[in-house]
């Protein structure tokens, strides 16, 4: 029997890794459409109408649930959807002003934050075999930037973004275990947190005016694809993985998100793909699964 509940357990976590991959694809493939929707865009409004269309559709999927759900558990997803909030007026203003390769490389950080952040509330550092794995993950991202030896607002905004993430991933742990608060419903509360927010600070900054969109076609269907797929699907995963997974893990397999990024900005946007590209991307995955293999053991 226990060794039954073993396989169980190992294969859970085997279907939860392969789900934030997925996530981390997706998001690589966020910022070369982010860079091309803020064209028609706003910062704000991009982010008012990408979470305002996530709360309508998790909102449908998961209003029974939220009209029963408890205070604590309700209070518990305002405050990640605020966490969440400051993330994206940083991050989506950040690759407003860099690059869309440069947002990939530098979000990627959030690795080498979450093991220090889940470990430093428990007053302990991380197993060193962590701390290698996460060392050798950033040296990755840092010979695929060049060093990232000159940073801009934008580059530092997105570095502020990373440190938010991996708050984010730390504290959905730790506020929504033991909660039955489901995972739609969670992202639901999260995105009308956000679109809430950046609605009163688009009012406050323009009035009513102020959200009105003259877009293309080509700028709703990026609008589109952001809630959709980069929203609604990725932090549902995300927020399921958490609880079946750790915050260090979820980190590291999330830190693989420049792979994708680096390789979609050169199929898209036809950025280079170096030599030094290529050797940044080995130490990424290999600072990655040394990182699991070492959280595994724990």
């Amino acid at each position: 029997m226990a060794a039954s509940d073993n396989f169980i357990a190992r294969r859970t976590t085997l279907w939860a890794d392969l789900a934030v991959l997925g996530v981390a694809l997706v998001w690589g493939a966020s910022y070369p459409v982010a860079k091309g929707a803020l064209v028609h865009l706003p910062v704000l409004l991009l982010i008012f109408y990408r979470f305002a269309l996530t709360a309508a559709v998790m909102g449908t999927v998961a209003g029974r649930e939220l009209r029963s759900a408890s205070g604590r558990d309700l209070r518990a997803g305002v405050l990640l959807g605020t966490i969440l909030c400051a993330i994206f007026l940083a991050e989506t203003r950040g690759v407003a002003l860099t690059t869309a390769t440069n947002t990939a490389l530098i979000i990627s950080l959030c690795t080498i934050f979450t093991p220090f952040f889940e470990f430093g509330l428990q007053r302990r550092l991380p197993p060193a075999g962590v701390i290698a794995g996460a060392a050798v993950a950033v040296l990755g991202v840092l010979v695929l930037s060049g060093g990232m030896t000159t940073l801009g607002a934008g580059d530092l905004l997105v570095l502020a973004a990373a440190v938010l993430r991996a708050v984010m991933v730390v504290s959905t742990k730790r506020l929504m275990g033991g909660s039955r608060l489901s995972s739609a419903a969670l992202t639901a509360v999260q995105a009308l947190t956000v679109a809430a927010l950046t609605m009163a600070l688009i009012l406050a900054q323009s009035g009513v005016g102020g959200l009105r969109v003259q877009a293309d076609f080509g700028g709703w269907m990026a609008v589109a694809f952001l809630s959709l797929f980069c929203t609604v699907g990725a932090f549902y995963v995300q927020n399921a993985a958490v609880r079946r997974s750790s915050p260090t893990r979820v980190g590291f397999l999330m830190g693989t998100e420049p792979l994708f990024g680096v390789a979609l900005a050169w199929l898209l946007l036809s950025e280079p793909l170096t030599p030094a590209s290529l050797v940044g991307a080995a130490l990424i995955v290999a600072g990655t699964f040394l990182g699991l293999a070492f959280e595994r053991r724990r």
